[in-house]
């Protein structure tokens, strides 16, 4: 166990060489705990926060009529940006890369490629 949670924290720490990222959580998409953080916390967001938020969103699109899993949300405010990813787990319920992003420093675009490339990578 002390392997994989080490292989994760560094799967994690190197999502912080990203320019902006401040802070990333890795959470259990229903329980809302978390597994892993690195970098700022508090920027990251809260498990079950953000467990309870993504659900939000996919039942307010599912009844909306949209089609398919939850992939990403983006939130927006003038300072920070706040990303969640969906990750897929073999024989399990997805978890959520929570990421905190600094306004002023990100590039957003290069900043979500990077982050939803690499998503897929922390389970790895």
């Amino acid at each position: 166990m002390g392997e994989m949670t080490t292989a994760l924290q560094a799967s994690l720490d190197r999502l912080l060489d990203s320019p902006g990222v401040t802070g990333v959580a890795l959470v259990d998409a229903v329980t809302g705990l978390t597994y892993a953080t690195a970098g700022d916390i508090a920027e990251a967001g809260d498990g079950p926060e953000v467990s309870e938020f993504a659900t939000l969103i996919a039942e307010r699109l599912g009844a909306a009529g949209a089609d398919g899993e939850l992939e990403s949300v983006v939130t927006t405010t003038t300072k920070r940006h706040h990303v969640l990813f969906s990750v897929a787990r073999p024989g399990g319920d997805p978890l959520i890369l929570a990421a905190g992003l600094d306004r002023d420093r990100v590039n957003m675009a290069l900043a979500l490629r990077s982050l939803g490339d690499r998503a897929s990578e922390v389970l790895a």
